[in-house]
């Protein structure tokens, strides 16, 4: 098996480091901080996704991620919380063809960028998992458990438990 990896940002970490491990075929999810190629440069949080794709493709994965986040709306945290899909390889008309296909789901223009990966930097062991550590807590409970409710009722096939 070849896993694949593939990385998104878009809201808080803690966050989408929980939605991509509810998912079968993603074996792993690293949680910190990524920079883009120029002029995305700057650190952003954001999760490298690494993942079966004989088990969830990559159109699932981006889905998932569009639908989780505010990838329509400009708003004064977008420096921290960049809309991105960052990709490893040459995916970018890949990535940028599935957001026009995902569109459709969508009122308002999405504005996720497709952007080149430049360097990674993993957050502190005490936030990684962090959704595993604190379930009960009121973060989670407000933030990211009703959102992994939602993934499992519209990603049912593809949904498994933290």
């Amino acid at each position: 098996m070849t896993l694949k990896k593939i990385a998104f940002g878009g809201g808080c970490h803690w966050c989408t480091e929980a939605y991509f491990q509810a998912l079968k075929g993603v074996e792993k999810v690293e949680q910190g901080w990524i920079s883009a190629v120029y002029p995305h440069e700057t650190f952003s949080e954001a999760v490298i996704v690494h993942y079966n794709p004989t088990i969830i493709s990559l159109h699932i994965l981006i889905s998932v991620h569009l639908h989780t986040h505010s990838s329509t709306k400009e708003h004064r945290f977008r420096e921290k919380y960049r809309s991105s899909v960052y990709v490893f390889e040459k995916e970018i008309e890949e990535v940028e063809s599935l957001f026009e296909e995902i569109q459709k789901d969508f009122e308002e223009r999405i504005i996720t960028k497709a952007l080149l990966f430049k360097e990674f930097k993993l957050n502190s062991e005490e936030q990684q998992n962090y959704y595993k550590k604190n379930k009960e807590g009121t973060f989670c409970e407000r933030y990211i458990s009703p959102k992994l409710k939602w993934i499992e009722s519209e990603y049912l096939d593809h949904f498994k438990r933290i």
